[in-house]
């Protein structure tokens, strides 16, 4: 348990009885009332893995949920800053539903503060720009991706933990309607954040940032102590949704072969070899700029590792037309899916997600929808 005591939310404004009668404020989940060194009135959110212990009047270290009154509130309750039509490829989750689309939302925060975030402007305007959006009631969010034709809805852009109750409702009657729900998740979740949405999530991508390096976390995330993220990844697997990986290569700093070894091991391990693995480069943004973009080389070089560890889906991400980007079958090694980017451009597995050349069949969830990897953007707050 990592549990962390919280300090003021610079911005905002306005009191909390203003605060309150908002329609994105609601009472949070997963918390309890605790005495902080023989004081009453505090908090601990159980809802990541900080376990943020919250003064009265003051905000959790994601800056999105405060103490008013002895009871913890989250303050983004649907105030939506971004709603996309996606691929799923762009997730990215290449063997869930492939070539299906997806209703992408988002807020502000995040329970990381990532020096090389490309999402800063939204997970860390809790500091910068202080909270805002639209707000979007769950019945709405459905009703567009129904309308937009969106086979799922993913929570993305930024943290989706730290808005789990929205993620919690908009998911629950996504389900009714036949959709699937997808999360992007760095994965610093609790076991009791992953019961709570656990019958209403189909599939997640975990991002780990240099593979999960427990200094690169400390000194570039602010993250004490990365590892109740393998728990959370092991509470999912039990719940049955897909999970793909994702690995953030820094140069210089979170490139090392050990790790993305010691990383890959641990999937073959506790997942599955067929686990897609999806190694991204980086770009240099936010407070990162001065270190540059991952050298191609060194993804190759990193892909190989992961292979020999027996992962047998290991992908290169961010560098479009790389022969990574497609996905090889496992015993025989034919390209049975092509792709430029976030767009499938062959497919040449069966209605059965059988190789055409060796009959091998390939751990994929759902068939092929044909989609044409289009990007539609509905709302940008």
């Amino acid at each position: 348990m990592v549990a962390q005591l919280s300090e003021p939310r610079r911005g905002g404004g306005g009191g909390d009885e203003e605060l309150l009668s908002k329609p994105w404020v609601r009472e949070a989940v997963l918390w309890e009332p605790v005495e902080f060194h023989g004081k009453k009135g505090y908090v601990r959110c159980n809802l990541c893995a900080r376990r943020c212990i919250i003064a009265p009047g003051r905000y959790g270290v994601c800056g999105v949920r405060k103490n008013i009154g002895g009871k913890l509130y989250t303050l983004v309750y649907g105030l939506l800053t971004a709603m996309n039509i996606d691929p799923i490829e762009k997730k990215p989750l290449f063997h869930f539903e492939p070539g299906s689309s997806v209703l992408s939302i988002s807020t502000v925060g995040c329970n990381f503060f990532c020096m090389f975030c490309q999402n800063w402007e939204i997970s860390q305007s809790r500091l910068e720009r202080g909270l805002y959006g639209k707000y979007v009631p769950p019945e709405e969010v459905v009703e567009k991706a129904l309308e937009y034709g969106a086979d799922g809805i993913a929570y993305t852009y930024n943290e989706p933990t730290i808005f789990l109750e929205y993620v919690h409702d908009v998911a629950k009657l996504a389900k009714e309607k036949g959709l699937y729900n997808v999360m992007v998740t760095n994965g610093y979740m609790t076991p009791e954040a992953v019961d709570y949405i656990g019958p209403y999530m189909d599939g997640v991508t975990v991002d780990f940032k240099a593979s999960g390096n427990p200094d690169f976390y400390k000194r570039f995330m602010a993250v004490p102590d990365p590892s109740p993220i393998y728990d959370a990844i092991i509470a999912m697997k039990e719940k049955g949704w897909w999970i793909e990986i994702t690995d953030l290569i820094v140069p210089r700093y979170g490139d090392k072969e050990e790790d993305v070894r010691r990383l890959a091991r641990w999937i073959v391990e506790n997942l599955d070899p067929e686990t897609p693995f999806h190694l991204l480069r980086f770009h240099p943004d936010y407070r990162m700029t001065n270190v540059p973009p991952t050298p191609v080389e060194t993804l190759e070089k990193l892909a190989k590792v992961a292979q020999e560890e027996g992962l047998k889906h290991v992908f290169i991400g961010n560098v479009p037309g790389h022969p990574l980007e497609n996905t090889y079958c496992p015993r025989c090694g034919y390209p049975v899916i092509e792709r430029y980017g976030f767009m499938i451009t062959a497919w040449r597995l069966d209605r059965e997600n059988r190789c055409p050349k060796c009959g091998y069949r390939l751990k994929i969830r759902g068939r092929f929808h044909g989609g044409s990897g289009s990007i539609i953007p509905l709302l940008i707050y």
